[in-house]
């Protein structure tokens, strides 16, 4: 069988199922925020793909771990991809869809040394306040998703597009139900935010949420 030819049929029926299901793009609705904590965790807008970031002083347990590779970093950024899709950087659409498709997973770590907000346009940032507990759970929860070697290290794929990042292999499948997007809700979720992973695959449910949150915790 030509898998190839397969998978891009399967994708091109999931290009009207998908223009079928409007409500994908609505932000689900968000619980209590909470007391927000001293700690601040971010989340980033890419485009079709969000990331979560953590200051490098806040990480003090195995993601620290990653540190040597990104010499002078201050922050880490973490995206979850479809590996191949991911490391390939395809733009086609039907490859994007096919990317779906229940398969290997990466994760995308980027080291900055400006700020977030810097690096990527104060308007695709938004800044969350968690307890230090809560940035704990966040970086366990992140480690926990990345392969391990025998020794305990994460595994490194390859360089990433641009420099100061870098592919590591990553456990969890990649597929409609557990996109980029869900994953950076679970992250967040982990820390205590009213984050929901349910139905989400788009960045902009993502991104809504987090603003909500922020706007909530600033009223606080």
């Amino acid at each position: 069988m030509d898998w190839k030819a397969a998978r891009r049929r399967i994708a091109g029926t999931a290009v009207g199922f998908l223009a079928s299901v409007p409500l994908l793009g609505c932000t689900p609705p968000i619980g209590d925020v909470g007391r927000p904590g001293p700690d601040v965790v971010y989340a980033i807008d890419r485009g079709w793909h969000t990331d979560v970031g953590l200051p490098v002083d806040e990480i003090h347990g195995a993601l620290a771990s990653l540190e040597p590779r990104f010499p002078g970093v201050r922050y880490f950024t973490f995206g979850f991809g479809e590996r191949q899709f991911y490391m390939s950087r395809r733009a086609d659409l039907i490859e994007s869809l096919s990317a779906l498709l229940p398969s290997q997973s990466a994760l995308l770590v980027t080291g900055l040394i400006a700020s977030p907000q810097v690096a990527f346009g104060v308007d695709h940032v938004v800044v969350l306040h968690v307890t230090g507990d809560g940035v704990t759970r966040i970086e366990n929860a992140i480690w926990q998703e990345l392969d391990q070697s025998p020794a305990g290290a994460a595994v490194f794929l390859a360089n990433g597009p641009y420099e100061g990042s870098a592919f590591y292999a990553a456990r969890g499948t990649y597929d409609a139900f557990n996109t980029c997007n869900t994953w950076t809700a679970e992250m967040l979720r982990a820390g205590g935010l009213p984050f929901s992973a349910a139905g989400v695959m788009f960045s902009g449910q993502v991104m809504g949420m987090a603003r909500a949150i922020a706007v909530r915790q600033a009223s606080l």
